[in-house]
């Protein structure tokens, strides 16, 4: 089970933008991040949505990071671009068991328990912290 592309390239672009100093226009961070710049504009419009980035309009437009990175998580960035974080569709409010099964059973139960310790783990890491760890791998 993998995090879906669109996701990973949307935590390059956060983590991008949390070590820039400056604003940066779209395709530099397409450039930057190895995203195509249409795929990195359809990003950065969710990460905008949910207040992770600013974006600014104009020849001196660009994007810079909405939020101290101290305060974005991977499962902001996630939920950003994938919606609530589940393990399976089986936990959302509006799915009906597709076992025929009424009420709780043993798996979603189980599969509860996953989602909170998933939710809870990507809640623990945020970019200050990954991005420190980055530039120390990195030589930077």
């Amino acid at each position: 089970m993998y995090i879906t592309l669109e996701t990973d390239y949307a935590v390059r672009i956060t983590s991008l933008l949390c070590r820039s100093e400056s604003r940066l226009d779209a395709k530099t961070i397409s450039e930057q991040t190895c995203v195509t710049l249409r795929f990195s504009l359809k990003i950065l419009r969710k990460l905008v949505s949910a207040g992770i980035v600013k974006s600014f309009k104009g020849t001196q437009g660009g994007y810079v990071i909405a939020m101290d990175p101290k305060d974005i998580t991977l499962k902001m960035v996630i939920e950003a671009i994938e919606g609530k974080y589940c393990f399976s569709r089986c936990l959302q409010p509006d799915s009906d068991c597709n076992r025929g099964a009424s009420g709780k059973c043993p798996f979603q139960d189980a599969f509860a328990e996953i989602t909170d310790v998933v939710s809870e783990k990507l809640e623990s890491h945020n970019f200050a912290e990954l991005n420190s760890k980055y530039e120390v791998s990195d030589g930077k």
